[in-house]
């Protein structure tokens, strides 16, 4: 592609929030939900780079190539041989930072479909590239599988190479995040688990993960024993004791909860709309802190691209 055609380009990207692990799928299942953070990149004639973003961790953005989102774009360029050329991003996100929701894969997955778009007729970039991508950026692929793909994902590495397998969510599975106003960090968390587990907590994980797929894709009713979890969770209860009293609350009332991602929201899968909100009138009741209800719904389509006609 010349250099004027680039220029003269803009595309509109669409990243879903995620949910890893859901309980006994640590670093395996990851979930798409209906939040979404939408980005419009134009490529500019000259080089530089013009960054404006508004909603969730805007004042917190970096204005510069430090920003996750360039660098991703960045590394999908150089990926593909072609040069990076001057950028103009506007960004609204609405998934909430540091809450265990992906908002970083979400920023890597955007980058490399903005990079997609604007190559667009004159490179390639199928999934399995993206996928391969993404998981070189964010370190594993459990978010930026759902994240690219939606619905629910099974990833898995084979030789280095990531993969990943999506299935559809039982149209009973309703999911309601918890969100608090405090953050966690993902490497803090993972800091927590220990580098071995005994044998009979892995064949526990095991068993769950396996029930777990049967729960979400046909058998709703058995979600709260297919979420349950003994590798992750309870190690890194310590660093967040408010989201372990919630999750704890929860399950006794009841509701599939689990820690979303590494933390420190709590995603319900709730077995029905009306389900969720008894969740949420239960949280409200046995909570320490505020939590911010979202009604979700598993989103099907992953992230998208498209081009922007100019005028519009």
């Amino acid at each position: 592609m010349n250099a004027a055609r680039v220029a003269e380009r803009s595309v509109v990207v669409r990243v879903p929030a995620t949910s890893a692990n859901l309980g006994p799928g640590f670093d395996t299942l990851g979930l798409a939900l209906s939040l979404y953070d939408d980005l419009v990149v134009t490529s500019l004639p000259e080089p530089g780079l013009d960054i404006q973003a508004e909603g969730e961790g805007a004042d917190e953005i970096p204005r510069d190539e430090s920003n996750l989102l360039v660098r991703a774009m960045a590394y999908a360029f150089e990926a593909v041989d072609r040069p990076v050329p001057g950028l103009r991003l506007r960004a609204r996100n609405t998934i909430p930072h540091g809450r265990g929701l992906g908002s970083s894969g979400a920023a890597v997955v955007a980058g490399i479909l903005a990079v997609k778009g604007l190559l667009e007729g004159d490179v390639e970039i199928g999934p399995d590239t993206m996928l391969r991508l993404a998981t070189e950026l964010e370190g594993h692929p459990d978010n930026v599988a759902p994240a690219l793909f939606g619905g629910l994902t099974i990833a898995w590495m084979d030789e280095a190479m990531p993969q990943h397998k999506k299935l559809l969510v039982h149209r009973g599975v309703s999911p309601v995040v918890f969100v608090p106003s405090f953050t966690m960090s993902t490497s803090v968390a993972r800091s927590l688990q220990p580098l071995q587990v005994p044998r009979e907590d892995a064949v526990f994980n095991l068993s769950r993960s396996a029930l777990l797929i049967a729960a979400l894709t046909q058998s709703p009713e058995l979600l709260l024993a297919a979420t349950e979890d003994k590798l992750h969770q309870n190690y890194r209860a310590q660093a967040m004791p408010e989201t372990d009293r919630l999750v704890r609350a929860l399950r006794e009332h009841g509701f599939a909860a689990v820690v979303s991602g590494a933390g420190p929201s709590v995603l319900v899968l709730a077995d029905g709309p009306g389900r969720r909100l008894e969740a949420a009138a239960v949280a409200e009741r046995v909570a320490d802190t505020p939590w911010e209800a979202h009604m979700l719904a598993v989103d099907v389509k992953g992230g998208t691209v498209k081009s922007l006609r100019p005028g519009s």
